[in-house]
């Protein structure tokens, strides 16, 4: 099974992959962080000066997929998750499940504002963070494909359960 995990930076995607991960111990899982298919800094554009971390262009689409491919027959469950987790839709096809964070702008730029694990960013590069999610992030017309959790208080429902059991 392959989960799509979505939703702007610091929604908490990663945690919700490391939970799924922990309710099926019994099953192979890897958790595949698009952040980990960036191409070389040098190929990634630049907004401003800074790198655009989150544009389309800064992630290797083709490899992601072909490792998803690749893992695929030795995995029970392949977890791709990050803001841009849906943008290909070669990927988004062939997830079966597909899950979005949804979190207030207020609570991203809260969230945002402690976590330095790339050092600080410029006020302008908060709101284009924003705005790439707007952009690219979001599966407005798709709706209906997706579950919906809340990032502020985001857990493992029942219903989040029962819908990742459901074939």
């Amino acid at each position: 099974m392959i989960i799509g995990i979505g939703g702007v930076s610091r929604s908490g995607k990663s945690w919700l992959a490391y939970r799924i991960k922990d309710l099926f111990t019994h099953k192979k899982i890897v958790i595949l962080n698009q952040d980990d298919y960036v191409f070389d800094i040098a190929d990634i554009p630049k907004i401003k000066g800074e790198i655009d971390w989150e544009c389309p262009e800064s992630i290797d689409f083709d490899l992601l997929l072909s490792e998803i491919n690749r893992l695929a027959a030795d995995h029970d469950f392949i977890i791709v998750e990050g803001l841009l987790a849906f943008y290909d839709r070669r990927i988004e096809k062939i997830m079966d499940k597909k899950i979005f964070i949804e979190i207030p702008k207020e609570l991203f730029l809260k969230r945002k504002e402690l976590d330095n694990r790339w050092g600080d960013f410029p006020d302008w590069y908060m709101e284009h963070i924003w705005k790439s999610y707007l952009e690219y992030g979001r599966i407005e017309e798709r709706k209906k494909d997706f579950f919906f959790l809340s990032g502020p208080d985001i857990q493992i429902t029942h219903d989040l359960h029962e819908y990742l059991l459901d074939r």
